[in-house]
């Protein structure tokens, strides 16, 4: 059985303590479970002080068959910050701008920029794949949205990893449908705010688009679909959002996400659909969820450690 973990952003004590408090421990160089294996939802990286020990963990459990993983965004972007965007040009996949820069300063920091570990660090994200379809459960980043996936899937080879250089430029270059479909899997499903109404984001950014609760599969108003912060949600308009905007899940299995920035008490988004970010890198929790084979997930198997490492005695266990 699998025991899906979160965002880590670069915390690693809490991923040890963590992974402690659900029975595993290093033997032989890699954390392991006699009986159990992990899934990594991405976002290792970015914020956190601790990034180059979490990679350590991650990677030796993935490459010792202790764990699988998928990308995160973070991922994403970093190999798109190291990727010159065409030959010569001086130019990259993701603009050195100031913000991008200000979001990734901390890895570049703590690997430092083009290091020989910066540079094996992003073949390692090149090769993580974008979503995993497993007996039983389904694992990605943000969203899954099946029209995302069927154009995603030109451009990724049989393990739903990225193919080649055609495909990331394909990806990373806007207005491709294909970059549509890459930052819906891997931020989330926005829909664009009727006239008028933006928002800043927690990063300070201007939004006129909406980030959704896309697992909700009835009409439903703008506000309550939002995910945007909570002093911005009454400028909302609290009127029906377009019946065809939202696809919702179609629950043949439990699907486990991450990137949202969650807080509060751990527990299903509905009866097939789970996040696990907690927000650890902002103080919140690390947490994971202890799958054993059930459809309709279940608040009791949600286990969490704090940020620091801490443990939660009320939720979860070994």
């Amino acid at each position: 059985m699998y025991d899906l973990i979160g965002d880590i952003h670069g915390c690693a004590a809490a991923l040890k303590a963590l992974l402690a408090k659900m029975g595993y421990s290093v033997r032989d160089g890699a954390w392991r479970h006699p009986t159990r294996q992990v899934i990594f939802l991405g976002d290792f990286i970015d914020r956190g002080p601790e990034q180059v020990e979490v990679m350590e963990i991650v990677r030796t459990m993935v490459d010792t068959e202790q764990a699988l993983t998928v990308m995160g965004n973070h991922e994403f972007n970093a190999v798109a910050w190291a990727t010159p965007a065409a030959t010569g040009s001086g130019d990259y996949s993701r603009p050195h701008t100031e913000d991008h820069r200000n979001q990734h300063t901390e890895f570049l920091a703590q690997v430092g920029e083009g290091s020989p570990l910066h540079e094996e660090l992003i073949d390692w994200f090149r090769g993580l794949p974008l979503w995993l379809d497993l007996p039983g459960l389904r694992v990605v980043h943000a969203c899954w949205h099946a029209p995302s996936l069927k154009i995603l899937t030109e451009h990724l080879d049989d393990g739903d990893r990225i193919r080649d250089q055609a495909a990331w430029a394909a990806l990373t270059r806007k207005g491709d449908p294909a970059f549509e479909a890459l930052e819906t899997v891997l931020k989330g499903l926005e829909i664009p705010l009727p006239d008028g109404v933006e928002f800043k984001d927690k990063d300070g950014k201007i939004r006129r688009h909406v980030r959704t609760r896309w697992w909700k599969n009835h009409p439903i108003t703008y506000r309550d679909l939002a995910i945007a912060p909570t002093e911005v949600i009454p400028r909302i308009p609290h009127e029906p959002a377009p019946e065809h905007i939202l696809p919702g899940y179609d629950g043949a299995k439990p699907v486990f996400v991450g990137h949202y920035w969650m807080s509060g008490t751990p527990r299903p988004l509905s009866l097939r659909v789970a996040c696990l970010d907690y927000s650890v890198a902002a103080g919140g929790k690390l947490c994971a969820y202890r799958w054993d084979g059930e459809r309709d997930l279940m608040d009791e198997h949600f286990c969490c450690v704090n940020s620091d490492g801490g443990r939660i005695a009320t939720q979860g266990s070994a």
